[in-house]
């Protein structure tokens, strides 16, 4: 699977707001309910990870043109 596959998560986007996800979940059975809050509780952690990234990611770039900046005065 590629690392970026927005692909991907646009068709999971689609699913959810399409309210599959939410019928698929009213008629499944317990084992099914489980496995599907398992994914969503992981899709979950990953985005919260995914956010931490980004803030580092974002603000160590500003934090670096912002240090450079002080130096080079």
């Amino acid at each position: 699977m590629p690392m970026f596959d927005t692909a991907y998560l646009e068709k999971l986007e689609a699913y959810f707001a399409s309210g599959d996800l939410e019928m698929d979940f009213e008629y499944a059975d317990e084992e099914k309910r489980g496995r599907i809050l398992d994914f969503l509780e992981k899709l979950m952690d990953v985005a919260d990870q995914a956010d931490q990234q980004a803030t580092k990611l974002i603000f160590k770039d500003g934090l670096d043109q912002l240090l450079g900046a002080n130096t080079q005065k």
